[in-house]
């Protein structure tokens, strides 16, 4: 089963078992709704702890959560630097146009004229606007804004991505 990251844990908050959560979701009203379950995978470790949330509050740009059977502080210190992840099959669909960034990642760039451009080995989050980080075989990266006026098809299914280069958009 594969499992995406939606937080990390970063410290403790109080004494009632409640963790500090560095969000890594667009969604963190619904990943970290009451009742969801979500496995908490420690450092280096590849078997998860499955952790059902029992409460869930917003604190400045944290999550704070709680969950179930972990009523203090002294059970949920263990959990600190270990990342909230979520299972493939509890995905929800996203509307037309929209996409996971697992679902980009890996994509082929290609010019709408047909030339290989490279990967996308990185999803930039800038507030306005994500920016994919496009690595080709030889050369410098290349940073694409995902705009209509840019990016003109996505795949997933082939995993190819086709840009109109707009003038001054690549280094070359």
């Amino acid at each position: 089963m594969e499992w995406f990251n939606v937080g990390k844990i970063v410290n403790t908050h109080g004494i009632r078992g409640e963790v500090r959560v560095l969000s890594r979701t667009d969604f963190p009203e619904e990943r970290f709704a009451v009742g969801t379950k979500l496995g908490l995978f420690k450092k280096d470790e590849k078997k998860p702890i499955m952790v059902k949330i029992a409460s869930h509050r917003q604190h400045k740009n944290f999550e704070l959560l709680t969950f179930e059977g972990y009523p203090n502080i002294n059970m949920v210190e263990e959990f600190k630097d270990s990342y909230l992840r979520i299972a493939e099959h509890d995905l929800t669909e996203l509307e037309e146009g929209a996409f996971y960034h697992h679902e980009i990642l890996g994509c082929t760039v290609f010019t709408d004229e047909g030339r290989e451009l490279g990967k996308i080995t990185e999803i930039l989050e800038t507030g306005a606007n994500d920016v994919w980080e496009i690595t080709p075989q030889a050369g410098k990266k290349q940073y694409i804004p995902y705009i209509e006026d840019v990016v003109k098809d996505i795949d997933v299914e082939e995993k190819k991505v086709t840009i109109e280069v707009m003038e001054g958009l690549l280094n070359e």
